[in-house]
């Protein structure tokens, strides 16, 4: 396979990579997907894709080390980095270890095939601070505790230091996704 048109995905959220491979295959991509580090270097041996979308967390993984091995088998391979817990030191490591970009959940299609695209960076890009309200960081603190406990309300909520009863009322005002 010529790495042309072919897009390695490496995403543990099976939901989340059967949507985003549906719609890069309507856009003429051959894709293949990897939900681990191990799998990835599984692909890479029969394989050369021009074009990855990494998400950074991968269950106790992290996506920086795809990042790296994609980027030794191909320097020229344009990787973009997904994440729903985004930061500045993991921002820079992903771009240090081979990322072109690095972009925040939720991301569409649109938002990844527009990062290929822009292979510089943009001197005016404005530096307005990203606006994030009270409520988002919360919840976003709660999800990636859910996460991490495999989403087990009991054991986050032990986590969180709230009471279950607590954590349920929230999840139920708001889906986990």
């Amino acid at each position: 396979m010529t790495s042309e048109r072919v897009l390695i995905l490496v995403e543990d959220d099976e939901a989340l990579a059967k949507t985003l491979k549906r719609s890069f295959e309507r856009r003429d991509y051959t894709v293949l997907t990897a939900d681990s580090h191990a799998a990835v270097l599984s692909l890479l041996g029969n394989h050369k894709p021009g074009y990855a979308v990494v998400d950074l967390k991968l269950g106790p993984e992290s996506g920086l080390v795809c990042v790296q091995s994609l980027h030794a088998h191909n320097p020229e391979m344009l990787i973009v980095v997904l994440t729903g817990f985004a930061s500045i030191a993991t921002a820079v490591e992903a771009i240090k270890l081979g990322a072109s970009h690095y972009l925040a959940k939720p991301s569409n299609t649109d938002d990844i095939e527009a990062a290929f695209a822009r292979s510089t960076g943009d001197p005016s890009t404005p530096l307005a601070p990203r606006p994030t309200s009270i409520k988002t960081l919360e919840w976003e603190h709660i999800h990636e505790v859910l996460k991490d406990s495999d989403f087990n309300i009991s054991e986050a909520a032990r986590r969180l230091g709230m009471h279950r009863r607590t954590l349920a009322r929230k999840l139920a005002k708001r889906q986990v996704g």
